[in-house]
């Protein structure tokens, strides 16, 4: 069996982190580390607003992970992937910004198509923008971002089954301010950001961007291509701020963003380029379709897409004791990824993806608040309409080949590295290629409303109790059409007419069915203040991910083309969570640690079918128990440090009845997790400060597909892997300006962030590289501040 994996001999997941991170330490900023320097001993409070209410963080009854935007700055995270590195129970996996997976607790939210429904509600200023295919976007200029662990169906919307990320972005303010950063790095990085911000008390606005550009860091030595993974990524943000009297705030924000990524490298672990080898960390040669630009859409192997979102918020004070919120939101994407899915210079198995959606979300709700009863009620309405249609291009010799069709005695591609096109020797001389293009597209037009209440009330000086209920009501349609032409080189062959991928041609008829569904979906939660500082939490909570209206075509019995119909169960989760929170020290020491239970009926996976086409299925019943731990720690000196150790035990529940996959860990889960990271700063005059942080990140192997098993004999998992991000810089605060380099996977380690993908379906796997060593050195300049 071939394996491509990372090993470390180190046997405790902590130690891998605490070694890596004084081996940085050492070698960057000994002498910074021991510096003496005047500092507060408190850490910055912070205050959250996941119970939609301003709280500090010790006081929700929930497990919930924040950072400040000044705290993403000072490290480096300018990309939701790299929250996911600090938060116990998060893992972000980003193919690309059309390709994103979020796992919270080990449960994957990564579904591109149009008929199923997220798990992960990703809140981007209080709009739900989960859909997959739209709900990536650069973090820059941020306020805050919330991670918050467990079902949060009551606050959050149905989406939210196991968990919400929620990123609020910075607000104007009267004055003026603005800021700068210019920076350039290896793979011919560069970054340029920042913002303007000015107004009165009255009218405020901020205008704030953002652009990222870097070649890709695995070679393509396929004529016409580009080297793959480059980023080429911009943004931009506009925010206005009204407020005509003191109980009025209204926050208007649009927000644009393009990408044009130069396409994933899906490095195939059979077949090697031309002079090269199959590990995934070496070069490539992926060709992809000489016809690509008519039949895929686009002449390159990468990805074009844009988004567009706006957003009202409107606060009302309406009495000392009640406030009211509206909160509109639109959300459209365009996105066309063109890429090769067999990873090989072969022109065999040559995808698109052109997925479109639009998203309009409204909400009103009340605030009360009373000497002993917190009150929130209100009513939010959803609706979105999307489609992921799949472009598909071969050439039929070299398809059915590689596919071990043909009886040819002929590898897919010789060790040359040349490619076996049989074409003109199968018709004599008659045909040189015979091009062969389908597609196939899914559907999905969607509509919900529902209402939520929520109480909490203090018992006593030490005792809150809440509990709270949403109601939901669906309204689902799923659409499916192909248009998959007949192979011309089988019949010539003798062999049966028929597609080349399964799918049954609908000649363009789009097949619909649509279903309707309600659910309460509770929650109750207690809160006990040990003293002042430090508090113990329980909750009960329930998630649902809904139903799927599973729609794909069939033939009926008179051999025509017909719908294939079926409803995939809503997903039910119950979640058993408790906890303690607070501070130590005089507020030097933050900490939290939870454990946590949920237990799953009809739980829903991601297949692919031998069409490369994605669908869910019922894998039965599974269960999760977990341990998730954080600190933040003042040491002094001007030394903070902090780090999270997160245990998760989490399977499809090892019963005859749950089928296949009964027993199977959860894709991408890991069983540890854990970092550990250094904030330090040492005064070098009256003038200039040294300042740095070096992080150390760890996860234990996980398995990139349901199945748990080799395909192609080849392992489709990733060993334990250990990370270090690093950054030192010089600042000048009196002239607000600073010079930093900051570099992440310090060490350069390989390691996979992918395997399987389309390919497999085809007995052909792929492999995605990580990013290896990337540094950049930032110069930013502050106006007015």
């Amino acid at each position: 069996m071939t394996t491509y994996k990372k090993t470390s001999a180190l046997p405790f997941p902590i130690n891998k982190v605490l070694n890596s991170v004084v081996a940085a330490l050492c070698a960057l900023s000994a002498p910074v580390a021991f510096a003496q320097q005047d500092t507060s001993d408190e850490l910055e409070r912070i205050e959250v607003t996941a119970q939609k209410r301003v709280q500090s963080i010790n006081d929700v009854p929930a497990s919930i992970s924040a950072f400040e935007g000044s705290r993403l700055d000072e490290l480096g995270l300018n990309e939701l992937d790299m929250i996911s590195d600090l938060t116990p129970g998060l893992v972000i996996q980003e193919q690309s910004p059309n390709n994103p997976g979020f796992v919270i607790r080990g449960i994957t939210s990564d579904s591109g198509s149009a008929q199923a429904s997220p798990r992960v509600s990703v809140y981007y200023n209080g709009v739900d923008v989960s859909r997959s295919r739209g709900s990536y976007f650069e973090l820059f200029d941020i306020e805050r971002v919330e991670v918050v662990k467990g079902p949060q169906a009551t606050l959050f919307g149905t989406a939210a089954s196991v968990g919400a990320i929620s990123v609020i972005t910075r607000k104007p303010e009267p004055g003026f301010s603005a800021e700068l950063s210019a920076g350039a790095g290896n793979e011919s990085q560069k970054r340029l950001g920042g913002f303007i911000n000015g107004g009165s008390e009255l009218v405020s606005g901020r205008l704030a961007f953002s652009y990222r550009e870097r070649d890709g860091f695995i070679e393509n030595i396929a004529p016409g291509q580009d080297d793959m993974n480059g980023i080429d990524r911009q943004a931009l943000r506009g925010s206005l701020r009204f407020q005509p009297s003191d109980a009025v705030t209204a926050d208007l924000i649009y927000s644009y963003e393009k990408n044009e990524d130069t396409g994933t490298s899906f490095k195939n672990g059979i077949f090697a380029p031309t002079g090269g080898d199959t590990s995934p960390y070496s070069f490539v040669e992926m060709t992809g379709s000489p016809y690509s630009a008519s039949v895929l859409g686009r002449e390159k192997l990468g990805l074009d897409r844009t988004v567009d979102d706006i957003n009202l918020t409107v606060d009302w004070t309406i009495s000392p004791r009640l406030s009211f919120t509206s909160v509109s939101g639109y959300r459209s994407f365009d996105s066309l990824e063109v890429f090769d899915a067999d990873g090989t210079q072969a022109w065999f198995l040559e995808f698109g993806e052109d997925a479109e959606g639009d998203q309009f979300s409204q909400e009103f709700r009340f605030n009360y608040a009373g000497d002993n009863l917190l009150m929130l009620w209100g009513i939010n309405y959803f609706t979105e309409d999307g489609s992921q249609r799949v472009p598909f291009s071969t050439e039929e010799s070299i398809f059915l080949n590689c596919a071990g069709a043909l009886p040819s005695g002929l590898p897919c591609i010789n060790a040359d590295g040349s490619v076996n096109q049989l074409t003109p020797v199968l018709t004599g001389g008659a045909l040189q290629e015979i091009p062969y293009a389908g597609e196939f597209t899914n559907f999905g037009d969607n509509e919900s409303w529902s209402a939520f209440v929520d109480f909490t009330y203090q018992l006593n000086d030490k005792t809150e109790v809440a509990a709270g209920i949403r109601y939901v009501s669906e309204d689902r349609e799923s659409g499916f059409a192909a248009t998959m032409p007949n192979s011309q080189l089988l019949p010539l062959l003798g062999l049966p007419t028929q597609t080349l991928l399964p799918t049954v041609s609908t000649d363009g008829e789009v097949f619909t069915a649509s279903n309707s569904s309600d659910a309460w979906l509770p929650r109750f939660n207690i809160l006990y203040k040990l003293n002042d500082n430090n508090n113990w939490f329980a909750t009960i909570s329930k998630g649902r991910r809904s139903e799927v209206v599973d729609v794909s075509s069939t033939l009926d019995a008179d051999g025509e083309a017909a719908g294939d119909f079926g409803l995939i169960p809503a997903e039910v989760i119950w979640n058993y969570e408790t906890g303690l929170k607070g501070n130590l020290t005089e507020n030097r020491v933050r900490y939290s640690a939870s454990v946590f239970y949920q237990d799953y009926s009809d739980f829903q996976v991601t297949l692919q079918d031998d069409s490369g086409n994605f669908y869910t299925a019922n894998a039965g019943s599974a269960t999760n128990f977990g341990v998730e731990t954080e600190i933040n720690a003042n040491l002094g000196a001007g030394i903070e440090l902090f780090g999270h150790l997160a245990y998760l035990d989490a399977k499809i529940d090892d019963d005859s009845t749950n089928g296949s996959l009964a027993g199977n860990r959860f894709r991408l889960q890991p069983e540890w997790t854990s970092s550990l990271g250094v904030i330090y700063e040492a005064a070098l005059s009256s003038q200039y400060a040294l300042r740095g942080s070096v992080v150390g990140t760890y996860r234990s192997e996980v398995f990139f597909e349901p199945e748990n098993a080799p395909v192609a004999g080849l392992d489709i998992s990733q060993d334990s892997v250990s990370l270090v991000n690093a950054s030192l810089g010089l600042y000048n605060d009196s002239a607000d300006w600073s010079l930093a380099l900051k570099a992440t996977n310090l060490f350069d380690k390989e390691y996979l962030v992918d395997a399987g993908n389309t390919g497999g379906s085809f007995g052909n796997p792929t492999f995605i590289s990580g990013p290896p060593r990337l540094f950049y050195l930032e110069f930013t300049k502050k106006f007015g501040m």
